[in-house]
C-alpha cells in the first residue's frame, strides 16, 4: 500500500506570506487527496476559493487576481488535514537571484546595519530560500522550516542588500506590501541556475556540462566532501580574520583589509556534490519555489562567467526564457544588472568584463520585457563585492518603473547609431551627456578592425570621435575595459552606457 501523503503546502504559503496582486495566484505543495483552498479578507469575508486534484503527490491551486490588501487568511484542507496561514498580504512579489553581489547581506552593505536598525516596515517582507547544494533530508527539513520575515526594526540583516534597497523604494512609491524571495549563491555560474534540460538545449550549456564532467572525472561523493571541508575550513578562517579586522575598523578600504587578512582562498573543488556544478542549484533551490506567481525577477550575476564564455548572451536569454516558463508567465518582467568596473590588484586588464557586459546588453536587446541596470560608474578596485548596494537597488527600481509599471523610469544615455565622414565618426545618443572630467575611454577602428584610442568632442546628444591612427573610422566603442573611471553622465546623473558599434 502506498504511503499516505499528508497535506503540506510549500513553505512560501505560511504565516506572513506575500502574494502578488492583479494576477493569478498559485498556491502549491504536497497532498495525497484533492485540496480546497479559500482566501479570506481581514474581516473574514471570502475573497476567493479554488480546488485542485493531487497528481503524483502534488497540488496547485489557482486563485483569481486580487487587489493589494493586508491581514488576509489562507485556509487549505484535503478533507482530513486543515492548514491556516495568518497575516497574509497581497502586493508585489519579486524573486531576487544570482551570485554573491545579490547575496551580499544588508549587514555587510554601506548603510545596511543602520537601515536594519531604524526602518520599521512590517509590510516589507522577505523569504530566504535555504542554501543547499545537494538534495536530502537536511535540505527538505530546512526548506520546510523557512518562513517569511517582516522588515521590522532590528530585523532584516540577512536580507539581500540589493533587494532590500529596491524594495524600500518600491514600498515608498506604490504603498502596497512588497515581498522578496531571495534565491542566490555566491560564486555561481549562470549554468548553476539552468536545469539540465534547458542547459543542454544550448551548445554553450553542453560545453559547460562537458567541461565540468571532465574536471570531476574520478571524484566520488566521499572524495568531494573531504575536499569541500578543506576548502570551507580555509574560507571560514579567512572570513573570521576579515570579520575581526572590520570589527575594529568597519570602514577600512578593501586593499588594506586584504593586506591584513590575506587574499581570499577561493578555490572550490570540483565534484558531484558541488553547488557550482551545472544545473545543480536549479534543482536543489529554484525548483522548490516553482511555480510561484511573481511580479518580476531581479538578477545580478555574471562575474563567475566572465572568463569562461564568449557567448554569455546565449545562456542569459536561455535563463530568461526558462525561468519564465517555470513560473508560468511568458512575459514575466526580468530586471538584471550589468557588471560594474572591477580588476584584481596586480592584474592586467583582461578585456573579459567588457565582453560580458556587451553580452548582457545583447540579451537585454534581444528579449522583450527586460530591463538592464547600467553600473559602469560603480565598482571597487580589487573588491569584486562593492558594498554600495543602495545604488544597485535604486537603479533596479527605476528599471521596474519602466518595464513593470509603464512609467518613465530614469535611464542611462545610450548610443543609437553612428556615421563616418571626413575622418570623424559621429555617434548619436539617446540623451545629452556632459563630461565630469576628460571624455576618455573611446576607441575607433577602421575596416581592418584594429582598435585605437580616440579623442572625443561632446556636443549634447552627439559624440564626435577621431584618431590620427585611423583615417577612415567605421567602428566605435566606449569603456571597453575591466577597470577605469568614467566621466560622461546624462542630465539625470546616470552614466553613459558602454557600447560597441561595429561595421
Amino acid at each position: 500500500m502506498a504511503e499516505h501523503i499528508r497535506l503540506k503546502p510549500c513553505a512560501l504559503f505560511t504565516d506572513g506570506c506575500v502574494l502578488p496582486r492583479g494576477q493569478e495566484i498559485r498556491v502549491f505543495g504536497e497532498a495525497g487527496a484533492p485540496v480546497k483552498g479559500r482566501l479570506l479578507a481581514a474581516g473574514g469575508a471570502l475573497l476567493a476559493e479554488a480546488e485542485a486534484d493531487a497528481a503524483a503527490g502534488r497540488f496547485v491551486l489557482h486563485f483569481p487576481p486580487l487587489a493589494a490588501q493586508t491581514g488576509c487568511t489562507l485556509l487549505l484542507t484535503d478533507g482530513e488535514t486543515e492548514f491556516a496561514a495568518a497575516d497574509v498580504a497581497v502586493g508585489e512579489v519579486y524573486l531576487a537571484g544570482g551570485q554573491s553581489n545579490m547575496e551580499l547581506a544588508l549587514c555587510n552593505a554601506d548603510e545596511g546595519p543602520e537601515t536594519a536598525r531604524t526602518v520599521d516596515d512590517p509590510l516589507l517582507r522577505y523569504f530566504n530560500v535555504p542554501k543547499h547544494a545537494r538534495p536530502g533530508e537536511d535540505a527538505d527539513r530546512d526548506f520546510d522550516a523557512a518562513r517569511w520575515q517582516r522588515f521590522t526594526a532590528g530585523q532584516g540583516m540577512d536580507m539581500s542588500a540589493v533587494a532590500c534597497f529596491f524594495a524600500l523604494k518600491l514600498r515608498a512609491h506604490l504603498d502596497v506590501p512588497v515581498g522578496i524571495i531571495d534565491c542566490w549563491w555566491g560564486g555561481t555560474s549562470i549554468t548553476c541556475w539552468l536545469d539540465e534540460e534547458a542547459l543542454l538545449a544550448t551548445a554553450e550549456g553542453q560545453r559547460y556540462a562537458r567541461e565540468y564532467a571532465e574536471a570531476s572525472r574520478g571524484v566520488d561523493m566521499e572524495t568531494y566532501l573531504r575536499r569541500e571541508k578543506v576548502f570551507m575550513d580555509a574560507m571560514d578562517a579567512w572570513n573570521r580574520r576579515v570579520a575581526e579586522v572590520k570589527r575594529d575598523r568597519p570602514d577600512i578600504p578593501w586593499e588594506e583589509l586584504i593586506a591584513i587578512a590575506g587574499d581570499c582562498p577561493w578555490d572550490p573543488p570540483f565534484g558531484p556534490g558541488s553547488p557550482y556544478r551545472p544545473a545543480g542549484l536549479a534543482e536543489t533551490m529554484l525548483r522548490r519555489i516553482v511555480p510561484a506567481s511573481l511580479t518580476g525577477i531581479l538578477y545580478y550575476q555574471g562575474e563567475e562567467d566572465a572568463g569562461k564564455t564568449a557567448h554569455y548572451e546565449t545562456l542569459m536569454t536561455a535563463l530568461i526564457h526558462r525561468w519564465r516558463e517555470l513560473f508560468r508567465n511568458p512575459e514575466l518582467p526580468f530586471l538584471f544588472v550589468q557588471l560594474p568596473m572591477w580588476i584584481a590588484r596586480g592584474a592586467e586588464d583582461s578585456k573579459l568584463w567588457p565582453r560580458l557586459r556587451h553580452a548582457q546588453e545583447l540579451a537585454w536587446r534581444e528579449t522583450r520585457g527586460t530591463g538592464l541596470v547600467i553600473l559602469i560608474d560603480e565598482g571597487e578596485f580589487d573588491n569584486i563585492h562593492p558594498t554600495n548596494k543602495r545604488v544597485v537597488g535604486e537603479r533596479l527600481f527605476e528599471q521596474a518603473r519602466s518595464v513593470v509599471y509603464g512609467e518613465a523610469g530614469a535611464e542611462s544615455p545610450r548610443a543609437l547609431r553612428k556615421e563616418s565622414r571626413g575622418g570623424v565618426l559621429t555617434v548619436a545618443l539617446s540623451a545629452p551627456v556632459t563630461a565630469r572630467g576628460e571624455a576618455d575611454l573611446f576607441e575607433v577602428a577602421g575596416a581592418d578592425g584594429g582598435w585605437q584610442p580616440a579623442a572625443c568632442r561632446v556636443e549634447g546628444c552627439t559624440l564626435r570621435l577621431s584618431s590620427p591612427a585611423v583615417p577612415r573610422p567605421v567602428s566605435a566603442r566606449y569603456a571597453w575595459c575591466d577597470w577605469a573611471r568614467v566621466h560622461l553622465f546624462g542630465e539625470n546623473g546616470l552614466p553613459l552606457a558602454p557600447f560597441v558599434l561595429e561595421g
